[in-house]
Formats: structure tokens, sequence, C-alpha cells
């Protein structure tokens, strides 16, 4: 570890209410092996923010909030929900005062990202006509071709999606008032024309950013996935045989979803500890 670099506190917030997932095994293994590349000093801490209500404070340096299971609508009474909601607010005014600094970052994944959405009212949150689930093509937008955290990525790239909800419609005004940039859409669909291109991520601020997709699946947890009966019947029933097998070997491509498990995250990482370094 290099002496002149202090140590850095993450905090990976966990929303999948005690469900089993791959999604916390990957993110924590992304942290790992970002430590030992980057000869950093890391602290590494999870907080279970449906079950037990555990939030981080401000003494964190980068937030990575999970994915997770059920509807990002239905959720907003919950008290986990309301003290979800008054911790963004939380970080943002952190981050608005000029004199904080360092600034915190924070990706939100997946579920995080819908609840995120429908905080700043974005977009239209709503169900899916069905479930998403597998590797697909992503497509970069042209603000997206210009994101540091997407460095490295091809476009389209391939990305794991899990998911019931959508987050469609943008509200161009009020992306454009935020300054908030859509970097991703969902491939085309030509097949079914009147249903508008989810958008798959978005850059909320100078410190949020957030995917509709899981940058954090690796081959290993995919795999296990995809083997399942509930999930192959899904994905056959859904895509047929031929998809099936083809997110089987996107799988083990280095040019697909191990592309993606490598850059995005480890760049935002990369990029959120940039300050801390500076600061010394």
């Amino acid at each position: 570890m290099d002496s002149n670099d202090k140590k850095i506190k993450i905090a990976i917030l966990d929303l999948y209410e005690g469900q089993r997932n791959q999604g916390m095994r990957c993110l924590q293994q992304i942290v790992d092996e970002w430590q030992l590349k980057h000869n950093k000093d890391v602290d590494l801490d999870i907080f279970d923010v449906r079950s037990k209500l555990e939030l981080p404070d401000l003494s964190y340096d980068v937030f990575i909030s999970s994915g997770g299971p059920g509807s990002p609508l239905e959720t907003k009474e919950l008290e986990w929900d309301k003290r979800y909601m008054q911790w963004i607010e939380e970080i943002e005014e952190w981050n608005n005062d000029f004199s904080n600094y360092p600034k915190k970052h924070v990706f939100f994944i997946c579920h995080s990202f819908q609840l995120a959405c429908r905080h700043y009212e974005v977009g239209n949150v709503c169900k899916r006509n069905s479930t998403a689930f597998g590797t697909f093509p992503i497509h970069i937008t042209h603000d997206g071709k210009h994101e540091p955290v997407f460095t490295g990525m091809p476009d389209p790239f391939y990305a794991v999606d899990s998911r019931d909800f959508q987050v469609i419609e943008p509200d161009q005004e009020r992306l454009k008032e935020m300054g908030a940039k859509i970097l991703a859409i969902e491939k085309e669909r030509p097949h079914v024309a009147h249903y508008e291109r989810a958008i798959m991520a978005i850059r909320f601020n100078d410190y949020f950013i957030g995917t509709q997709f899981h940058p954090e699946a690796d081959a290993l947890g995919m795999t296990v996935h995809l083997h399942t009966d509930e999930r192959k019947e899904t994905v056959i029933k859904n895509y047929g045989e031929t998809k099936w097998k083809s997110m089987i070997e996107h799988l083990n491509d280095p040019d697909k979803i191990l592309w993606t498990y490598s850059h995005i995250i480890p760049n935002f990482l990369n990029i959120a500890t940039e300050q801390l370094v500076l600061q010394h």
C-alpha cells in the first residue's frame, strides 16, 4: 500500500431484503479486486437498508447501492424507503455545499436506479410487460460517449439485465433542469415497435450515476442463475432456446459480460477516489 494514500471508506447499501442473490458477492469481489490492483487501503462496510433500516453516514467516501426485489413504486410509505430518500438528500446536500471536500460519489444499480429515478422524477417508472432476464446489448447515447465511467466500453456493450420494472418516457425538461444526462438505452425491439426503449443509465449529477442493468454481474453468478429451472424457463419462454444458448456463450466471452464487469464499476471507483488522492 502507498503510504501517501489515506484509508478509503466504501459503503455498499444492500437492498436485497435478505433474498438470495449474486449481486452482493459480486460487488464485494469487485471492490476487493480493485483494492488489490491499485494497492489501496479500503474499509468496506455493508448496510442492510430494507431489513435492518441501516444506512451509512457521511464518514464514508464512496457508496454503491445494490439491486433488489419487488416494486420500486409500492414502498414509498415504508420506513426504509423514506430513510433511503432522506439519505440521498443528505449526500446531495453535502456535495452541493461548496465548502465540503472531497465530494461523495454514489452508484445506483437496478432497483436503486429505479428508486433514484422515482425520487428525481426524471421519467415514468413502471412495470414491464414481461420480465427481462439475461444478457443483452446496451446502446450508448451521445452523452454516454463522453461519460468517464463508460471509458473503454464498446457501443453496444453487453450487460446482465434482470428486472420486472423499467424507466421510460424521460422528462427532458426535468433532466435539463438537473443537469442530468441519459447515458444508455436498451436495444431496439423492432418486433414490439409500440414499446418505448427503456433508459438503461443516467448521470443524475456530477457525483450520482445509475444503471438499470447489473454492471457487477460476473460469469460465474450468471451461469448459476441461467441454469436454474425457473430462470432457464423464463428466458426460453420470452426469447427462445437459441437466445438462452447465446446468453451462456456471452458469459464466457471476454468482450461481453466480463468486459462490463471489469470496466464500469472499477472506472467509477477510480473517479470516486481521485479527489481523495488529490486531497492528501
